[in-house]
């Protein structure tokens, strides 16, 4: 007996061979850490090209630094934008309703004017602020510092 594949079924698949394929393609053309850092000297700050360790090689450490489980709104074009950076109850314009979540670093360098964000390692996103921004940015981060407990580290997933 030979069992056809249904006209849905074979487009379930044919969507997870091209993304399977796309983040093959992602993987292969990471740059070395030398031109990540070149790439990072002369601003180029180019999503899922770079790693933190790049930037802190190239600037030094972060001024200021964060770390949180963060949720991420996925737009049209693959990039992500954390649920930080957007107003409470809004969604970034685009938005197609994809929405990832997991650890991530936030990096803020007033002097330089970047809020990076990492996620596994790579550079996911990245504003231009003004310093003063970046430093309300900061206090933030230290404010809710002083409110997390053990229990909050220890409910993550």
């Amino acid at each position: 007996m030979i069992h056809s594949v249904s006209a849905p079924m074979k487009t379930i698949l044919s969507v997870f061979a091209v993304v399977g394929f796309v983040l093959l393609l992602g993987c292969k053309s990471m740059p070395t850490l030398e031109q990540q850092e070149q790439l990072v000297q002369g601003e180029s700050l180019v999503p899922n090209q770079i790693t933190s360790r790049a930037v802190v090689n190239a600037w030094g450490g972060p001024p200021f630094y964060h770390s949180e489980f963060a949720y991420f709104f996925v737009m049209p074009d693959l990039s992500i934008i954390p649920r930080s950076r957007v107003a409470t109850g809004e969604v970034p314009k685009g938005w197609g309703g994809g929405v990832h979540a997991g650890e991530s670093v936030y990096f803020a360098y007033p002097d330089r004017g970047w809020l990076l964000v990492f996620f596994d390692e790579r550079l996911v996103y990245r504003e231009k602020l003004q310093p003063d921004e970046l430093r309300t940015l900061a206090k933030g981060w230290a404010y809710e510092a002083r409110f997390k407990t053990g229990i909050d580290e220890s409910s993550r997933p």
